[in-house]
């Protein structure tokens, strides 16, 4: 295993494990403890994932000692403001049985995230996190928080594999002195990663499988990774990348692999804020429809149904009024 120093000085392992989408509480302890048996020291969690409490019983369970471990977890968006994020942090604290966190990210560009990362940088201050950052900041907006903030965001957590290698992106990081991390470095399983060919084959030289060349390919750029899987035989795989390194060439020939674009998510979905607050697909057409054919805020938006029970939390930017109605209307 392998360690970076972060922007402030504190050593982060280059491959962790993450818990997204393992909601259930047995299930998430058992698959954090498989991985800090297996070898794996970052743990990354969230808020909105569910499972905060599962990975700090699994921690407690595993009697490594804390300053071997470095835990990671997230602000989400209904948390997004200056008040909010103080509250939520302590929440997650609460949950994980921990009195700091090793990274502490705004999970997503929305809602007033310049108010949060203030309180961020306060709670850093004190000690309740060692390091704070942010994930899914696009180059644009992490700059203008890097030209703005008193603290440059130690790491930016952003979707990043051979499919989409967002090199100008990894440029604006390293500019800023922020280091990259991948979330989804399998690229979720899409494009036949697993069996891809030049994964393959390049594979074959090194007696390693396509995913553990995706995930070396990606460090070597400098990524820290953070793969997931419910099985022990994988995190095991996943964890086995560091005996042996990728060719000049063949890095390149990865690099080719990149189609420019995430197949995952759109961040420039307009009806991204409303499905991240937690609403479903047709609640948020329902809403683009409202604002695009009328200029007035949806019922659901004002009465909060949506699962974070929010009061006219949020304007989108339309553009022209066609393209609300256009996707309102789509039933994508």
């Amino acid at each position: 295993m392998e360690y970076v120093k972060l922007n402030n000085g504190v050593m982060m392992p280059l491959e962790g494990f993450g818990v997204f989408q393992i909601p259930d509480r047995d299930e998430c302890e058992r698959v954090v403890l498989d991985a800090l048996e297996a070898g794996y020291r970052l743990i990354d969690t969230a808020a909105v994932y569910g499972n905060e409490e599962a990975v700090g019983a699994a921690i407690r369970k595993s009697g490594l000692p804390r300053e071997e471990l470095f835990v990671t977890t997230k602000l989400w968006v209904q948390d997004a403001s200056c008040e909010a994020a103080k509250s939520a942090l302590q929440s997650s604290l609460r949950k994980l049985g921990l009195d700091h966190v090793d990274l502490y990210l705004v999970h997503q560009p929305m809602g007033d995230y310049y108010g949060a990362y203030r309180a961020m940088e306060e709670m850093c201050r004190q000690g309740m996190a060692r390091a704070i950052g942010v994930a899914n900041f696009y180059p644009a907006v992490l700059a203008d928080l890097c030209e703005t903030a008193e603290t440059i965001p130690a790491v930016n957590q952003v979707e990043l594999h051979p499919f989409f290698a967002q090199e100008a992106a990894l440029e604006n990081m390293r500019a800023y002195g922020v280091r990259p991390q991948a979330w989804g470095p399998l690229a979720e399983g899409k494009h036949g990663i697993f069996t891809h060919s030049v994964l393959a084959g390049i594979g074959e030289r090194y007696g390693k499988s396509p995913a553990q060349v995706a995930l070396r390919w990606n460090v070597q750029r400098g990524v820290s990774v953070i793969p997931k899987s419910v099985r022990r035989e994988r995190m095991d795989q996943n964890f086995d990348i560091w005996d042996f390194a990728l060719a000049d060439d063949e890095m390149a020939a990865i690099a080719k692999m990149d189609l420019g674009r995430s197949e995952i998510v759109d961040h420039g979905d307009p009806a991204l804020p409303h499905i991240k607050r937690g609403f479903s697909k047709k609640e948020t057409r329902d809403c683009l429809w409202s604002f695009a054919t009328n200029n007035t805020t949806c019922s659901t938006c004002l009465t909060s149904s949506g699962r974070w029970r929010r009061r006219a939390p949020w304007r989108i930017s339309m553009g022209a009024p066609s393209a609300g109605a256009a996707l309102a209307a789509s039933g994508d």
